[in-house]
C-alpha cells in the first residue's frame, strides 16, 4: 500500500498542490490570451514553447496545458508534431461568428431591459459620449475598444453567466479575423446614434425594442465587414 494512503496527513499537501497548479495553468493561459489578442503573436503564429516557458519563468507541462485551455476557447490549434498556432479566422467564419453574436445581442437586450438600474444606463450613455468624441477625433483604435466595451457591458450588466461565457468566448475569436481595420472612419459615422437608440429602449425598460436594435446594430456589423472585405479583395485584384 502506497505513503500516501496510509498516510491522511498528505491529503492536504495533494490538494493545495493540485490547486496551485489549476491556478499556475489558468494564469498562464491569460497571459499568452493577452500577447495574442493584442496583435503580439499574429493569427497562424506559432507559440514558442520554449521562448514563453523561459519568459515567465514556468515549466513546460503548465504551460502545454494552458495551450490546451486556449484551445478549447478557440484561441489556438495545436498539430502533432509541429506545435502550438495562433487560430486564423476566416471571412466565412467571421461572418458566422457575427450571426451568433447578433442573436446573443439581442437576448441580452432583452434580459437586460427589465432590471438595468440608473447607474448602469448612465454608464452606458458614459460609453457613448466617449465614442462620439473618439469618432470625431477620427481616433479608429480609441472607437474600436469602446465600442467593444459597451457591448460587454450590456451582456455583463445581465449577470447571465453562460450568456456572458459564450459571448465572449466569440468575441475572442472574432478578433483573430485577419483583417485591416474594419473600423475605418467611414463604417463608424451612424455608431453614435445606434448605441443611443439602444440606451433609451434600455431606459424604458422596453426589452423587445432593445432585443431588436442590438440586433440589427450587429447585423450591420457584419454587413460592414462583408462590404469592406469585399472592397479590399478587389482592390488587391486590380494591383495585381
Amino acid at each position: 500500500m502506497s505513503t500516501d494512503l496510509q498516510n491522511p496527513a498528505n491529503e492536504p499537501d495533494k490538494m493545495l498542490a493540485l490547486v496551485q497548479s489549476a491556478s499556475l495553468t489558468r494564469l498562464l493561459a491569460e497571459a499568452v490570451e493577452k500577447m495574442i489578442l493584442s496583435g503580439e503573436i499574429k493569427p497562424g503564429g506559432k507559440l514558442n514553447e520554449m521562448a514563453v516557458a523561459e519568459r515567465f519563468g514556468v515549466s513546460r507541462g503548465p504551460l502545454r496545458e494552458a495551450f490546451r485551455m486556449l484551445e478549447e476557447s478557440g484561441l489556438v490549434r495545436q498539430e502533432k508534431n509541429r506545435g502550438a498556432f495562433v487560430r486564423e479566422v476566416d471571412i466565412g467564419e467571421a461572418a458566422e461568428i457575427y450571426e451568433v453574436r447578433a442573436g446573443l445581442d439581442a437576448t441580452a437586450g432583452r434580459l437586460l431591459a427589465g432590471k438595468i438600474t440608473a447607474a448602469q444606463i448612465e454608464r452606458l450613455r458614459q460609453y457613448g459620449d466617449d465614442m462620439q468624441r473618439a469618432a470625431q477625433d477620427n481616433d479608429v483604435d480609441a472607437f474600436h475598444h469602446l465600442n467593444l466595451g459597451f457591448h460587454d457591458q450590456i451582456v455583463g450588466m445581465t449577470e447571465n453567466a453562460c450568456l456572458i461565457d459564450v459571448y465572449r468566448r466569440l468575441v475572442k475569436q472574432l478578433a483573430l479575423f485577419r483583417r485591416r481595420n474594419l473600423l475605418a472612419p467611414r463604417a463608424i459615422p451612424n455608431f453614435a446614434d445606434e448605441h443611443s437608440a439602444i440606451v433609451d429602449s434600455l431606459a424604458r425598460g422596453d426589452g423587445a425594442l432593445a432585443a431588436e436594435l442590438l440586433y440589427r446594430h450587429a447585423k450591420g456589423g457584419r454587413q460592414r465587414m462583408l462590404q469592406i472585405h469585399a472592397e479590399d479583395q478587389a482592390g488587391h485584384e486590380d494591383a495585381a
